[in-house]
Formats: C-alpha cells, sequence, structure tokens
C-alpha cells in the first residue's frame, strides 16, 4: 500500500494539472444518462473518480494522521451532517428521492475532491513548485476560453449549456447578438465566476512579479479575463469582480495598480451595452421598489431553471385589453428570486429547520447557496459548511505573519486567493455558485492549494 501512496503522489501533481485543463474547456458534453433524470455522467465525473481513486492510500496509511487534521475533520462533518439531513428528506418529511439524493449527496463529495487531493497528496516541499505549474496553467486556460469564446461570438462555434433538460443533453446551438457569452462553460454565471475566483490572482502577481516577459504574459491573459468577465453580462460578477481585486491589491499594498485596474474595468464595464443596460434596469427598479413600494413582476408560468427562464403560455387564452397598467416593476432575474425561488428555499428551510429537506428537494435553482443550504440542509448544514471556512481562514489568516517568509509570487498567490473567496462568497448571494461543478471543483482545489502552500511555509518556520 505504500508503494501505491508514492505512485499516488507521483502523479497526483500531473492528474491535478489535467482537472484543471480539462474541467474548466470541455464542453459538457454527456457520456451516459442516468435514467429519471436529466444530470448526466460526463467526463469530468470520470476524472474526479480516478482523482479519488488515487486517494485511497493515503487513506489507508496514513488514517490517524489524516482524522486528526482539523480541516479535513471539518469536511468529514459537514458529509456525516448532509448524509443525515438526506435521510430525514426521505424518511421524516418524504422530499427526497433516495437515488436523486444519494446522487446529489455523492455530487458534493466530487467537487471537494481536488481539494483533499492537493492538499493531502501534493508533498509540503513540492507545493510551492507546484503552485507556479497551477498558475501558469490557469493562464493558458484563460487565454483558450477566451479564444473560444471569441469564436462563438464571430465564427458561430457550438454552445453548449446545460440549463434545462433539453439542452443539457449536449444540443449545440448558436450564439445571438446580445446573448451572453459562456465560451466552454455550462452558463455565463459559471464563467464569469470563475474568472472573479482567477482574476485578483493574476493581478495580484502582475504588479508583484519584476520578469518583464512574464508581466507580459500575465497582463494579456488578464484582459482577456476581462473580456470575458463583461461578455458574459452578469451584473453580479462585474461588482464581486472589483470587490475581489480591490481586496487582493489593497492587501498586498499596491495602491497605483489598484487605482490603474479599477479605472481600465470600470471604463471597459460601461463600454458594454447589454452590461449597462442591465445594470440600468436594475437600478431602476431597486429605486423604484424603494420610493414607490412597488411590487416585483411576477407572471404565472414561470419555469425556472438555472439562469433561464421559459415562460408557459395557455395557447387558448386570447388577448384582452387592460384598462390600467398594474402596479408592478419589471426585472426578471430580480422577480424570479423574489418571487419564486427565495421563498421557495425559505418554506423548504421552515419545513425542517434543524436538518432542511435533502438534496434535491429544492429546484435546480435558488440563485442565493446559503438560502439553498438552509433549505436542502438546514441550520446544521449550513453550520458544517461554515466550520469548514472558519477552519480554512484561520490557516489562510497566517499569511499575513508570514509576509516575510513568502517571496512575491507567493504572496500574490495567496493574497490573491483571499480575493477571489471574497468575491466568490459575495456572488453567492445571488448564485448557485457551490453546485456549478466547473466553478467549484476549480475553487476547491486551488483553495487545497493555498491551505497546503501555507502549511509548507509553517513547517519551514
Amino acid at each position: 500500500m505504500r508503494k501505491l501512496l508514492r505512485l499516488s503522489e507521483k502523479i497526483s501533481k500531473y492528474l491535478i494539472a489535467a482537472v484543471l485543463i480539462i474541467v474548466p474547456l470541455l464542453p459538457k458534453f454527456p457520456l451516459l444518462r442516468v435514467p429519471g433524470i436529466y444530470v448526466a455522467i460526463r467526463f469530468e465525473d470520470i476524472l474526479m473518480f480516478f482523482l479519488a481513486l488515487i486517494l485511497i492510500p493515503k487513506f489507508v496509511v496514513e488514517p490517524k494522521k489524516i482524522w486528526k487534521d482539523k480541516i479535513v475533520a471539518s469536511i468529514l462533518i459537514f458529509f456525516t451532517v448532509t448524509f443525515i439531513s438526506l435521510l430525514a428528506g426521505v424518511l421524516l418529511t418524504q422530499t427526497v428521492e433516495l437515488r436523486l439524493g444519494l446522487l446529489h449527496w455523492a455530487r458534493r463529495i466530487e467537487y471537494i475532491v481536488p481539494f483533499l487531493a492537493v492538499y493531502l497528496l501534493i508533498p509540503r516541499e513540492k507545493i510551492g513548485e507546484s503552485v507556479k505549474f497551477y498558475f501558469k496553467i490557469l493562464l493558458i486556460v484563460v487565454i483558450l476560453a477566451f479564444i473560444y469564446g471569441i469564436g462563438q461570438k464571430y465564427y458561430n462555434l457550438p454552445v453548449i449549456i446545460t440549463q434545462n433538460e433539453q439542452y443539457s443533453k449536449g444540443i449545440a446551438l448558436r450564439w445571438t447578438p446580445g446573448a451572453h457569452i459562456n465560451s466552454t462553460f455550462a452558463g455565463h454565471y459559471d464563467l464569469s465566476a470563475f474568472v472573479v475566483l482567477v482574476m485578483p490572482i493574476f493581478l495580484g502577481a502582475l504588479f508583484s512579479l519584476r520578469q518583464k516577459l512574464a508581466k507580459l504574459f500575465i497582463l494579456l491573459s488578464s484582459g482577456m479575463g476581462l473580456w470575458l468577465l463583461i461578455s458574459s453580462i452578469s451584473r453580479t460578477a462585474q461588482a464581486s469582480y472589483l470587490l475581489a481585486v480591490s481586496a487582493t491589491l489593497l492587501l498586498l499594498k499596491k495602491f497605483k495598480g489598484w487605482l490603474i485596474v479599477i479605472i481600465i474595468s470600470v471604463i471597459s464595464m460601461t463600454m458594454s451595452s447589454g452590461l449597462d443596460a442591465r445594470f440600468g434596469q436594475a437600478i431602476k427598479v431597486l429605486y423604484e421598489y424603494v420610493t414607490t413600494g412597488k411590487s416585483f413582476s411576477y407572471v404565472p408560468g414561470f419555469t425556472v431553471r438555472a439562469d433561464e427562464v421559459t415562460l408557459t403560455v395557455d395557447e387558448g387564452a386570447l388577448p384582452t385589453p387592460t384598462p390600467a397598467a398594474p402596479n408592478i416593476i419589471r426585472d426578471v432575474s430580480i422577480s424570479i428570486r423574489y418571487n419564486v425561488e427565495w421563498p421557495r428555499a425559505i418554506r423548504a428551510f421552515f419545513k425542517n429547520p434543524i436538518l432542511g429537506t435533502g438534496y434535491s428537494s429544492i429546484d435546480l435553482a435558488t440563485d442565493n447557496d446559503y438560502l439553498r443550504m438552509l433549505g436542502e440542509v438546514g441550520l446544521l448544514g449550513l453550520s458544517a459548511f461554515v466550520l469548514i471556512f472558519l477552519r480554512i481562514g484561520k490557516v489562510l489568516l497566517k499569511t499575513f505573519s508570514l509576509k516575510d517568509k513568502l517571496s512575491g509570487f507567493e504572496k500574490s498567490y495567496l493574497f490573491g486567493i483571499i480575493g477571489g473567496i471574497i468575491g466568490t462568497f459575495v456572488t453567492a448571494f445571488l448564485i448557485d455558485l457551490f453546485e456549478a461543478s466547473k466553478f467549484a471543483i476549480i475553487f476547491w482545489l486551488l483553495l487545497g492549494s493555498s491551505v497546503s502552500l501555507i502549511k509548507s511555509k509553517l513547517n519551514e518556520n
């Protein structure tokens, strides 16, 4: 078994690199259909399965060491609590079908496997070298995603999304003028969240490194990332991005760099007519809601699937004149959240506040990950999730005390991760991020690399 462990440690660096490349860049074509549901098994699931397999020797050879690790213990607590919540959903509230609930529970485990792989398998003395390797891969990934996004917009490259049952079958769509760009991702929210996560790392390195060729390459990739972010036309992501890069550059004390980045970013955003219109609509709607007390509009017949809305129409209904305009204000995104998704999650929470109604009990979208967790896994599940980040955060905060021991790149990487986490937590108030596979897998992978890097420095001291 120890020989297998040594083999696992040798191949882990390259298998994790494969995850960094394949998960963001390979469109979500289905490989195998699961009867009864439209969620399919895809290539990334097989890749995660192999990554989980190489973790087994570590758990067999060093079980005591692993169980004593507080971060790993908090992850295991989370999965235990959510499994109990699933059983409660099956047996008590009867809101979950066991097979479907188990698939959703296993999917959450799948997303955190990369964290465990980086954290447990890559030797501490080699993590610094591996982080540089992964950073270079991320730069290339963003460039390739940009090229594909350009291809979608100008050369009719196929758009593959998973926002409803038909699209999830791998149907190739085409970009239409005014639509969101999602590049190789399953939706524009996934793409924009990914960019929010990696851009603070890139921009931190841009103003920290001295090598001119490296700075030029990072600048090129950062510019392409900004184009992807703006072309996704996600209002939430734009605000989260500005907050994330501000946190990173201010923590690095790159005040001039921060001012340059903010000015260029804001000007670029205002030049996007689609984004400008969406922000203007949101501001108008919220202003009217505060000043007039009008309700957000809601049209019965909404079918909510991820970020797409389909309006069902009664063909037998004839148009009739209305005597007066209704006392409503319209913004589809805000209306769905306010009238459909958030109330649904709150109702699920009150059915069983402690354990929730179980994974899969809430429809595909809530567009607030915290409300979703409260509804599906209750207060205990959300508390267990928060515990993971409290323990990870405790380690990340050691970056401040280790600043003098870190190289310029290491500081920019760690503060970039902190900025990315802040942006992610803000975005999760309006998007279901931790359930989006392409984003969640990369998020946990980068988180594992940062925690391992800090612990390697603590071991050196």
